[in-house]
């Protein structure tokens, strides 16, 4: 293909101070001079120096909930995504929302509401890889190839992503087939589930590749960053053609669509008489690369009368321990544990947030993240910790997340997932803390039909050590919901992803694939 340069490929610049004067713009979190529109910002993924791309300022809802207390999902999600993506035009943006958020999902409700105990859970898990990235991953491959559209980018657009465990399927089931992308999901070997690992080995479409590494998610997440930021790499690959984008949640395009599951949250809830409007609504989220809690933050910002941010971690308590000290610290052992997709001590949408509180200002916020890289741990000042009184961070313990499942089963007949079950046992520490009893939404991230090991044995020990697609049928006869299409599609598929590597190995994996 004809290229100028990596850099100029990227846009039309003759259409693009045109709109840099109308549109919201997005600025990097290490370099406030760097600016994009929202579909050039989602093409790149990842800014300049390993900058995240952020909104310059958060819009205000511009319709009352009584009015989004009536709309559909679909409907919902316009509204907010217009405010962010405005250069994307009400043709473009309608038409990426009735694309994802189609038969895909197993309810029309997308994102329906299911109380249990004393909270209402939002199950997040209705899409075709049965986990919450699906809300977002859904509709990211249709804003990513408009945005390519609009900026007149040749390049064939790989997507690179590493995974804890779900971001890797969506991804892959989002991008399958899609023409004019590539994309390629590392995952550590031994750190997702058996489901998880099969769900992505035997994706077809002739445009997705997955690699295992030997190591975990935070090395996978690292050398992914590292080869955005290789310009060596990106001259070569321009030179074949070829440009990376992101469809981890440091992509500007994950983040906005998870707002939407808020918003619509809150309106359901005045909808069905649950909540007054006005009334505050806490919001529970089990967190791991901080990005599903980060939109809730941001929904709050627009107007959102959410309370607290109550965010649940695992046993890998780096954001508990953050919360609590103002320390981040990665420095410490890493585990692997029944809720792999939060096994996570590298958070990297938290930069969003610390750039927020730094002041919005570049320079302070790149020198905490150096700190993060050099010796692994920042601190920040005691003016940055009063800012985030809106948060409360708590973690369960294996023993606490196995508990929460097996109490929500036996007091409400309703099965819950280990990652939903964190933040339950979170929320139940939080009430007992404080006797608050306002309104609490939990975001259930994942089937549980994704973790039948886990969730069953939870549930009654007699499971023990059973194989996974057994469990699926137990599991399918204790909750009475029917197994999803996305196992029964697993259960005899054939393995079509074989390769494994080093970590350093990565970038040639890339290459090798590229070359085909």
């Amino acid at each position: 293909m004809e290229i100028d340069s990596a850099e100029e490929n990227f846009y039309n610049y003759g259409e693009i101070k045109k709109r840099m004067d109308e549109d919201m713009l997005y600025r990097s979190t290490r370099n406030k001079e760097e600016k994009a529109t929202a579909s050039q910002a989602i093409l790149k993924g990842l800014a300049e120096n390993g900058g995240l791309f952020v909104p310059e300022q958060i819009p205000a809802l511009d319709v009352p909930v009584e009015k989004l207390a009536e709309m559909t999902y679909q409907e919902t999600a316009y509204e907010v995504m217009k405010l962010f993506l405005t250069d994307f035009t009400e043709e473009e943006l309608k038409g990426c929302i009735q694309k994802a958020y189609d038969a895909k999902f197993d309810t029309e409700a997308i994102a329906p509401i299911h109380k249990a105990q004393d909270a209402y859970y939002l199950e997040l898990f209705h899409g075709a890889t049965i986990a919450f990235k699906d809300m977002a991953l859904s509709i990211l491959p249709h804003l990513l190839t408009a945005s390519a559209r609009k900026n007149g980018v040749k390049n064939e657009i790989v997507i690179l992503t590493a995974t804890s465990g779900d971001t890797g399927k969506a991804a892959l089931a989002g991008f399958a087939g899609v023409k004019g992308t590539k994309i390629i999901v590392f995952y550590p070997k031994d750190g997702v589930s058996p489901i998880q690992e099969r769900q992505m080995v035997t994706q077809k479409g002739e445009n997705t590749f997955v690699v295992g590494i030997h190591g975990n998610f935070d090395q996978a997440q690292t050398g992914v960053k590292q080869m955005f930021s290789d310009k060596e790499l990106a001259k070569e690959l321009a030179a074949a053609g070829y440009q990376f984008s992101s469809a981890n949640s440091i992509n500007i395009g994950r983040l906005v669509p998870q707002i939407v599951y808020y918003v619509y949250a809150y309106a359901q809830m005045v909808k069905k008489g649950e909540a007054a409007n006005g009334d505050p609504m806490h919001v529970v989220v089990p967190t791991g690369n901080f990005g599903n809690i980060l939109a809730a933050f941001y929904a709050k910002q627009m107007g959102l009368p959410i309370g607290k941010l109550i965010c649940a971690s695992n046993e890998n308590k780096v954001l508990y321990d953050f919360f609590a000290t103002g320390i981040y610290d990665r420095n410490r052992e890493f585990l692997l544990t029944s809720s792999p997709s939060m096994d996570i001590l590298i958070s990297s949408n938290l930069e969003r947030l610390i750039y927020r509180i730094a002041g919005e200002d570049d320079q302070k916020n790149c020198a905490l993240m150096d700190q993060l890289k050099e010796g692994g741990r920042y601190e920040i000042t005691p003016e940055m910790k009063a800012q985030l009184a809106g948060f409360y961070g708590n973690y369960a313990t294996e023993e606490e997340t196995a508990a929460a499942i097996r109490e929500v089963y036996e007091d409400a007949g309703y099965i819950i997932d280990t990652h939903t079950a964190v933040a339950a046992a979170v929320y139940k520490k939080y009430r007992q803390e404080t006797g608050d009893s306002t309104k609490a939404v939990i975001a259930s991230t994942a089937s549980p039909y994704k973790f039948t090991r886990s969730v069953m044995a939870a549930i009654d020990r007699k499971y023990q050590g059973r194989p996974d697609f057994e469990l699926v049928d137990e599991l399918e006869k204790l909750s009475g919901v029917k197994v999803p299409k996305a196992i029964e599609e697993i259960r005899s598929a054939e393995v079509v992803h074989k390769t494994v590597c080093e970590v350093p190995e990565m970038p040639d994996v890339v290459k090798g694939f590229l070359k085909k």
